[in-house]
């Protein structure tokens, strides 16, 4: 089992999860596997534990990653620390393949996250899951800091408010917006605090990332996997594309 190659041109390519094709989303050895490969960026997904903590997870509960289901953001640090994530991977006709329990397969902190890309060079794609208390993004950047890997990181968001404190406090840093749509409404926001686009990859046209790199935003997409639409999504120019198993 590996990764599907295609001709991604000019276009950078974006591990979504990590290698999640492959190996467990959000899991070390998915992080690790992305780092040993092509990819441009490792993606991920931040929450904050009920004492402060990051960890990096999709869902806001454990149950459909992990054996035993938790509310993570109600949660201390040492309760997730002991959640086992499920060894899951696709089978032939791409349906989930589960064994049994895996000792290495921990929810990852954030720290852990950024220690594995800044080993491999991967620029961090890094997503605040819900909306952040200010005080937490200030945190969230201060470890970042620490670690000594600020240039290398893209914060992503679905939440506005997360974008535009973001932007307060980081002025010069790589921030796209996440959506699932793209209108007038949503290019005015763009442009108001300087940010980039992370749309999903059925709602591009070749004329909508046109506009968008007419106004000097780029473009990353998610999450495609299939081989033809990426390609046609390099001929459009899109800068970046998120996805679970191309390279």
């Amino acid at each position: 089992m590996d990764t599907i190659k295609i001709n991604s041109g000019g276009t950078k390519m974006i591990a979504h999860r990590g290698l999640s094709g492959l190996e467990t989303e959000n899991s070390i050895p998915a992080f690790v596997a992305a780092g040993n490969r092509s990819y441009y960026g490792v993606e991920t997904d931040a929450h904050v534990t009920k004492d402060g903590r990051f960890v990096v997870i999709h869902d806001d509960n454990t149950g459909r990653v992990a054996w035993d289901d938790i509310h993570v953001e109600a949660s201390r640090y040492e309760l997730i620390r002991k959640i086992c994530l499920r060894d899951t991977w696709p089978d032939g006709d791409g349906e989930p393949v589960t064994t049994e329990e895996r000792q290495d397969l921990i929810i990852p902190n954030l720290r852990e996250y950024i220690t594995i890309c800044r080993k491999y060079g991967k620029v961090c794609i890094l997503e605040l899951k819900n909306e952040f208390a200010p005080e937490d993004i200030g945190r969230i950047a201060a470890e970042i800091r620490e670690l000594g890997y600020m240039e290398q990181v893209t914060f992503i968001s679905f939440a506005p408010n997360n974008m535009i404190r973001l932007r307060e406090l980081l002025p010069d840093q790589e921030l796209y917006y996440l959506t699932c749509e793209y209108n007038p409404e949503i290019l005015r926001f763009l442009k108001r605090y300087r940010l980039n686009l992370d749309i999903h990859y059925k709602a591009l046209t070749k004329e909508i990332v046109q506009e968008l790199h007419g106004e000097g935003i780029l473009v990353n997409c998610w999450t495609c996997d299939d081989k033809e639409e990426a390609e046609q999504l390099v001929s459009w120019g899109v800068d970046f594309i998120t996805t679970n198993r191309l390279e």
